[in-house]
């Protein structure tokens, strides 16, 4: 046989002889990882448990328990694989995924940048799991803090992900932070309708609602002058600050002040315009001398006024006249030029 077929099998049998020596080291490996993983889960519930008895770490014990389990397994993982391969060093490992080099640095730098917001923004709590916030463009309730991103739920089912970078950095309106919140809205009533009543009567419909606060109480004020009515801003305050909540007081304060308005007698006046068709030529439009309506004063005697049946009476003798001057069965002749 050939020597090289002894050489490689020899080879083998080393390999095998030396993993079945190394069996126990693994089992001990397994069992010390696995030591690890049960520590790590227990480390991860005391902390919950610790920081769930104070509703404004809440959030902030989540997140480091996570951080803590994580750093829990990567120490069992690295302690088994010094118990597997003795030669091996946690160094190694950090030459080998090249952590020191500056392109993995800045690879991971808007990791380590959500990473860091997250943990300020645990600690700062500008808002928590639960609120209703605004950040740009989105609105909704917020599900869940992490340490790369925040998770928005919008008022119609859909997920946000929000990196915390931007969250720290950027304006966020919460607008459930305090337990009250105030709403309003504008109510346009006639010109001629007693400013003083309507006032009154808003007051009185929102005041008979349960859900409107007392305290602070409700105002109405006049805000503006329109072209058909006087805009009265009605305003009042709301528990708990939450939308749905909002979204119902608003309907219930709309149809009662509806309501009221109405069975006072006081008009809601809607848009009008007025149309003019002529430029002061009529008679029934005045002195002539003065200027009126953007066009200028006339100088001569103003026509009578006109009327639409007179104009088609007019319209319909005219044809009659111009069919009775034609001859039937005569056509006119065409013009010819004259003879030379």
């Amino acid at each position: 046989m050939d020597r090289s077929w002894f050489d490689a099998a020899g080879l083998i049998g080393k390999l095998a002889s030396d993993a079945m020596g190394r069996l126990p080291y693994l089992f001990i490996a397994v069992v010390v990882f696995g030591l690890f993983v049960v520590l790590a889960r227990l480390l991860r519930r005391a902390i919950r448990i610790v920081s769930g008895r104070s509703r404004k770490h809440r959030n902030l014990g989540v997140v480091m328990g996570r951080l803590a389990f994580g750093l829990t397994i990567l120490l069992g993982l690295l302690i088994s694989l010094v118990i597997v391969i003795p030669g091996f060093t946690p160094g190694q490992l950090v030459n080998l995924l090249g952590l020191s080099s500056v392109a993995i640095g800045f690879a991971f730098r808007d990791i380590l940048q959500n990473f860091l917001a997250g943990i300020l923004l645990l600690l700062t709590q500008p808002f928590r799991i639960g609120d209703q916030i605004i950040v740009g463009q989105y609105e909704g309730t917020v599900e869940e803090i992490e340490t790369r991103a925040t998770f928005l739920r919008t008022y119609d089912g859909r997920r946000i992900v929000i990196p915390n970078s931007k969250l720290f950095t950027e304006s966020v309106t919460v607008n459930t932070a305090n337990e009250a919140r105030r709403m309003q809205c504008d109510v346009g009533i006639g010109n001629g309708d007693d400013i003083a009543t309507a006032k009154r009567v808003m007051l009185e419909a929102v005041a008979a609602l349960p859900e409107a606060l007392t305290d602070p109480p409700p105002d109405a004020i006049v805000v503006g002058l329109g072209e058909s009515a006087v805009h009265v801003r009605l305003r009042w305050w709301v528990h708990p600050p939450r939308q749905m909540e909002l979204l119902t007081v608003q309907d219930q304060v709309l149809e009662a002040i509806k309501k009221a308005l109405t069975a006072e007698g006081i008009d809601l006046p809607y848009p009008t315009r007025q149309i003019l068709f002529h430029d002061q030529t009529e008679e029934t439009d005045g002195d002539r001398s003065r200027q009126r309506e953007g066009w200028p004063a006339g100088r001569k005697a103003p026509p009578s006024s006109a009327r639409l049946s007179q104009a088609v009476a007019a319209l319909k003798t005219s044809r009659e006249d111009e069919a009775g001057t034609k001859k039937p069965g005569v056509a006119s002749a065409p013009n010819r030029p004259p003879s030379a």
